[in-house]
């Protein structure tokens, strides 16, 4: 209930900044929404002046009126611009906004940037990141520098949400943060934009009218903040680069060398560029794999059933990987259809399938039986 309450007061904020942008139809929308969710007086108040008057009563002076301090509105234009549609200025954002953007760009690690202490489980780090996530995309969250707080907590997520990546980081995290509180940012980068990380966990775009323009001019600024930030990285490492060039050849010729030899034997997919062209099936769990033509000659015996024990490890790996994305773009669009009352965006969450799952369940019966 704690959740629908919260969700139900969020509602009541986007309708009163709905109001205040005379968008009636968009604040009845929501405040209904959050009749549904958690009924309170607060809501069915503004609904009934909404039905009575068109417009409820001035709240706090400000939040309905939009002359306040906690919000910024749309700019008076002439008729020459108004055409031109909306403009990033034109964006509204509220006191409480700013407020959360500027605690999140204060943060010094990425714990504190989520919310969670450093025992925090997998699932406490899912919760934190989908309740941030969706308070600060930049399509939803319009003050200045909801892109990099945004962008901060995707970064901090793909870290924390990865063994081997968050061992790392608490080993190295605060000291590489001693000369500058966020120079960890640059230190562990995630493998994973926001933007991707984002759509992998609420299954797509945001579900906005404006998402395309918006996106678009918001996005190519982060892209372009990115772009001068790698920029300052290279010219800075440059001297650096210079002096370890001899160590780095050897590393890389002999990890070349290395590959070479160690080059498995099969792939797991027809590669005809690596002579993997002749399908062949493990004789226990049945895994499909492919091998070259004198494969036959060179493994049998031990050596075929090592070969087939790895084909089997590398398939599993994969089917865990697969699975854990299927869970996470069906959580995420069945939270999307909830915090949204999309009915039928739930029931196409509920129909979908995860197939990598199933196999693994099916795997995982052979494997005890």
């Amino acid at each position: 209930m704690d959740s629908n309450k919260d969700e139900a007061e969020r509602c009541i904020k986007i309708a009163l900044n709905a109001i205040g942008n005379n968008q009636l139809n968009k604040a009845r929308k929501f405040l209904e929404k959050a009749q549904r969710l958690f009924p309170t007086d607060k809501a069915k108040n503004l609904l009934e002046s909404l039905a009575q008057n068109g417009k409820p009563p001035d709240e706090n002076g400000s939040a309905v009126n939009g002359g306040g301090p906690g919000l910024r509105h749309r700019g008076e234009r002439d008729g020459a611009n108004a055409s031109q549609g909306p403009t990033e200025s034109d964006k509204s954002y509220t006191a409480e906004q700013l407020e959360a953007v500027r605690k999140i760009k204060s943060c010094k690690d990425y714990y504190q940037i989520l919310g969670v202490e450093k025992s925090a489980s997998e699932e406490d780090l899912k919760k934190a990141y989908r309740k941030l996530a969706l308070k600060f995309h930049p399509d939803k969250n319009h003050a200045p520098g909801a892109t990099e707080a945004f962008k901060a907590i995707g970064n901090a997520y793909a870290v924390l949400s990865n063994a081997e990546k968050r061992r790392q980081y608490d080993q190295y995290g605060e000291e590489r943060t001693q000369p500058s509180r966020h120079r960890h940012h640059h230190d562990f980068e995630a493998d994973i934009s926001p933007e991707d990380l984002f759509n992998m966990f609420f299954g797509g775009g945001f579900p906005t009218s404006n998402v395309h323009v918006y996106r678009n001019g918001r996005m190519h600024f982060a892209h372009q903040n990115r772009q001068e930030r790698r920029e300052q990285q290279r010219d800075g490492g440059f001297a650096l680069l210079v002096q370890l060039m001899p160590i780095l050849i050897l590393i890389v010729v002999s990890a070349l060398s290395q590959l070479m030899v160690t080059q498995p034997p099969y792939s797991l997919s027809y590669r005809p560029s690596a002579g993997h062209i002749h399908k062949r099936h493990t004789s226990h769990l049945k895994v499909p794999f492919y091998v070259g033509d004198r494969f036959n000659e060179e493994f049998t015996g031990n050596n075929l059933k090592t070969v087939e024990r790895s084909v089997e490890e590398d398939y599993i790996s994969n089917l865990r990987n697969n699975c854990w994305k299927e869970k996470q773009q069906k959580e995420g669009l069945l939270y999307r259809a909830r915090y949204f009352g999309d009915s039928e965006l739930y029931q196409r969450a509920q129909r979908m399938g995860t197939p990598s799952c199933s196999r693994l369940s099916e795997i995982q019966v052979i494997l005890d039986g």
